[in-house]
């Protein structure tokens, strides 16, 4: 009596993987804000703190456009503006550099 399945074959209790797949995210640079009815493209610039730190992650990297769903001209626009942020201390680098230093001397 052999099985229909051999030892080496996949389980067939698995669900396909290309059945579901997530929505692709609209770049929000692009497209304007949400709230106006008129569509303004939002402008990116490296002193808009608080609008730069959506982008960036709890330990402060910038985040892949996979996660934000901004297009790679956008993208490449605000990794360049949240570098300048980070040079002018408007960001910090890591988590450790907030606040004011507390140094030995």
């Amino acid at each position: 009596m052999t099985s229909n399945q051999s030892t080496y074959s996949k389980p067939m209790n698995r669900r396909p993987k290309g059945r579901f797949y997530a929505r692709r995210k609209v770049c929000s640079f692009c497209v304007g804000d949400a709230d106006s009815k008129v569509k303004n493209p939002v402008q990116i610039d490296y002193k808009k703190a608080d609008l730069l730190r959506k982008f960036v992650s709890d330990r402060y990297k910038i985040e892949t456009k996979r996660k934000t769903g901004t297009c790679s001209k956008c993208q490449r626009s605000l990794a360049t503006a949240i570098k300048r942020a980070r040079f002018l201390a408007l960001l910090p680098y890591t988590p450790n550099h907030q606040g004011t230093y507390k140094g030995t001397r």
